[in-house]
């Protein structure tokens, strides 16, 4: 049960955070979002069978990660300035910010602690700050970079975008990397605590969820 909860709000977390993509653009000034149906919150409307569910919950079920997949096509030479290209880039996480909230204060309700879904809502919390952090690395193809590269010079932002493509592939690396791993959940846990999540909570979660082991 817990593996099909997890599993089923993480895949609307992914929702959410293309959605808050596709509304800031429409503020920003891309109105094709809407004709593409990306306002509707239908899932089928963002979920990409490989980058947006399969890959994504295959890295969840090997280590915990919660790494949402770009299954919205922004047109950013619609956007109005610089400051919404970055807007744009920044909702996302900000998405998953307001969900690790709404997680955090459930955890201030007397009795969730001690109920039997109280694993699965923190390890929720996990994967939502994993989520900020990871989509928040200056890497391209993440948002951290598309926040940055409006204001980089024009020579550098080519070669940068040249990466893209890569992205995932440096993403492994920084995630499976033992030193570069430990920096990263480091942060994670630090982040979910600071919301008060119970971290003894998060590792029963993430033992439920992986129920296989």
């Amino acid at each position: 049960m817990t593996f099909l909860f997890v599993l089923f709000l993480w895949i609307f977390s992914v929702c959410l955070h293309e959605f808050a993509h596709a509304a800031v653009a429409y503020r920003g000034g891309d109105h094709t979002v809407r004709d593409k149906g990306y306002l509707s919150l239908n899932p089928m409307n963002y979920l990409h069978p490989v980058n947006s569910v399969l890959f994504p919950v295959l890295i969840l079920i090997m280590g915990g990660i919660g790494l949402p997949g770009a299954a919205v096509y922004i047109e950013r030479h619609r956007l109005r300035s610089r400051e919404w290209e970055s807007a744009v880039s920044l909702a996302g996480p900000a998405a998953n910010l307001i969900l690790l909230a709404v997680l955090a204060l459930a955890f201030k309700v007397p009795g969730v602690a001690s109920h039997p879904i109280a694993p699965a809502l923190a390890f929720l919390g996990l994967l939502q700050a994993s989520a900020i952090l990871i989509n928040l690395l200056p890497i391209p193809g993440l948002d951290g970079y598309g926040a940055i590269s409006p204001y980089l010079p024009p020579a550098l932002r080519a070669k940068m975008d040249q990466f893209a493509a890569y992205g995932i592939l440096i993403l492994l690396g920084i995630t499976l990397f033992g030193p570069t791993a430990r920096i990263l959940f480091g942060l994670v846990y630090l982040l979910t605590s600071l919301f008060g999540i119970p971290g003894w909570l998060i590792g029963i979660g993430y033992d439920q969820f992986t129920f296989w082991k």
